[in-house]
């Protein structure tokens, strides 16, 4: 047995099933969706087909798992300069859309990730509920730095307004990930922060550029 599936099998039930997770989008931004099969995880995670089966209890699930786990990671790596930063809620807003739509949250890997994934979505109920736990979790991220962003001006919005000026901030937002992550070279440094920071700015009717410091 090779040496790196020995080291394998001796990893706490969390690491193991971790490895397989990022063997699959290893192999899924590899080579996209129809390269990821059972013996293709189990070889690139150096495991037998078997140890798949015992922490997943079939493909689709694992594939599943591995969605949940990618979407995380965008979401996290976006609110995480959010975090850091502190400062006034519109500067931490700021961030947020930077991040958002800037690298490396913007980047061609991850599209071509949430591209292999997202055609799942429609014929299958468990990724449909990933896809929108995923989507709804940045949409009320948004819709409580507005709503606190607005709230520093002396004006109150309610929850109905705030919930849609989330879905409209987020459908630009979106849009301008999807352009960074396919055409990487053809924005000047910054140019989708600012125009990502402008086009809010115009649906919530709040100054927000140069807030990000």
């Amino acid at each position: 047995m090779p040496k790196d599936r020995r080291r394998f099998t001796r990893e706490d039930p969390d690491s193991r099933k971790d490895a397989l997770i990022r063997a699959t989008l290893s192999l899924m931004a590899a080579r996209g969706p129809s390269a990821v099969t059972v013996r293709a995880i189990a070889e690139e995670a150096g495991v037998t087909q078997g140890m798949i089966r015992h922490y997943f209890s079939s493909k689709q699930d694992l594939m599943n798992a591995a969605y949940q786990a990618h979407m995380q990671t965008q979401t996290e790596m976006s609110q995480a300069t959010h975090d850091s930063g502190g400062g006034t809620a519109r500067q931490r807003l700021a961030r947020l859309i930077h991040a958002s739509v800037t690298p490396p949250v913007a980047e061609p890997m991850a599209l071509s990730l949430w591209a292999g994934f997202i055609h799942m979505v429609r014929r299958d109920s468990a990724m449909r509920v990933t896809h929108e736990k995923t989507y709804l979790h940045y949409r009320d991220l948004l819709q409580v730095m507005i709503t606190a962003a607005i709230a520093e001006t002396g004006r109150k919005v309610s929850t109905d307004e705030a919930r849609s000026l989330a879905i409209a901030c987020n459908a630009v937002i979106d849009g301008l990930w999807l352009e960074g992550g396919a055409l990487p070279d053809a924005f000047d440094s910054d140019e989708l922060s600012q125009i990502g920071l402008r086009s809010v700015e115009a649906i919530i009717g709040l100054s927000l550029t140069g807030e990000r410091a």
